[in-house]
């Protein structure tokens, strides 16, 4: 936490530089916001982060929520969005197309000091399933194709575990929802028998988890969570980066990081709506946190 508290210390530091300042370099800032929930939802969950971000750089901040993950990631690699939390995969998938586009420099870190999180399997706890030996001709769905936990990782677990996942081979059908939350309630309203999303896997299942998908879907009311059953689960898997454009002044990199990673002291509550859940905070973190699953997704993609 020494390198967070660095960090508030550096934005501390930057608030105090001009505004106009800033301008001079950049005329707007642009936030882009995976998918996974309703777009209405996503906004309202980042507007803090707006607001604080357009007071500390002087400069009119926007937030985008495009339908699905490739909008954000085809916004970062056409330079037009300059701060996005992605998952690994869409880190991976940014990172193979185009080096030069990002650069990673935060992550979230869970309440026990780990920054890993879990692909989770689940079902309704009224359809009998509580594993995926269960799961022989039934309908599985996962959120979309650029989702870590939501498509890639389950994508290559879930097979070398004995189960393929070619539609029909074991399970009836395997579809993509568009998202987390869509998955969640595809599964809660029993449109599909199983799904998967992600989680801290930390605290209680019946509060969604201290983060991730889920805690938001049980905050949000759509879900009763011990009307769910957790059926499966991944290895643990490296949390998603923040990332800002890579092209962007170092000063305005600078400021951002900052108050990012000062957030959790600074503002709990927004924090929480941004994180998806309780956190301890949030720190640095570099690109060879991800090589593996960037090998991952390159292999995936032959």
């Amino acid at each position: 936490m020494k390198l967070i508290n660095r960090l508030a210390a550096a934005a501390a530091v930057c608030a105090l530089m001009s505004g106009a300042a800033v301008a001079e370099e950049i005329t707007e800032f642009r936030i882009g916001i995976l998918g996974g929930e309703n777009a209405s939802d996503r906004l309202r969950s980042n507007e803090c982060l707006r607001e604080k971000t357009e007071e500390l750089l002087g400069v009119d901040t926007k937030l985008f929520a495009p339908a699905d993950y490739n909008g954000v990631i085809e916004g970062l690699l056409g330079g037009n969005l300059d701060l996005a939390w992605l998952g690994a995969s869409g880190y991976a998938k940014v990172y193979l197309t185009d080096p030069d586009a990002v650069e990673p420099v935060l992550v979230k870190i869970n309440t026990d000091g780990s920054y890993g999180y879990y692909s989770i399997g689940f079902a309704r706890t009224d359809r009998n399933i509580d594993d995926l030996k269960d799961m022989e001709g039934k309908v599985f769905g996962f959120g979309d194709p650029n989702s870590t936990s939501g498509y890639l990782i389950p994508s290559i677990e879930i097979p070398a575990s004995g189960f393929p996942m070619e539609p029909g081979q074991y399970f009836g059908d395997v579809r993509f929802t568009g998202g987390h939350e869509q998955t969640i309630v595809a599964v809660y309203n029993g449109d599909i028998d199983a799904g998967v999303t992600w989680a801290d896997g930390l605290g209680e299942w019946e509060d969604g988890f201290n983060s991730g998908a889920l805690r938001k879907a049980s905050d949000a009311g759509l879900v009763d969570m011990t009307e769910l059953t957790e059926i499966w689960r991944s290895k643990v898997i490296p949390e998603g980066p923040i990332v800002v454009r890579k092209d962007l002044p170092e000063k305005v990199k600078m400021q951002v990081v900052g108050l990012v990673a000062s957030l959790e002291s600074m503002d709990p509550e927004c924090a929480y709506g941004f994180m998806a859940g309780e956190i301890k905070g949030i720190a640095p973190i570099d690109h060879s946190a991800y090589e593996a699953i960037i090998e991952a997704r390159r292999l995936k993609s032959q």
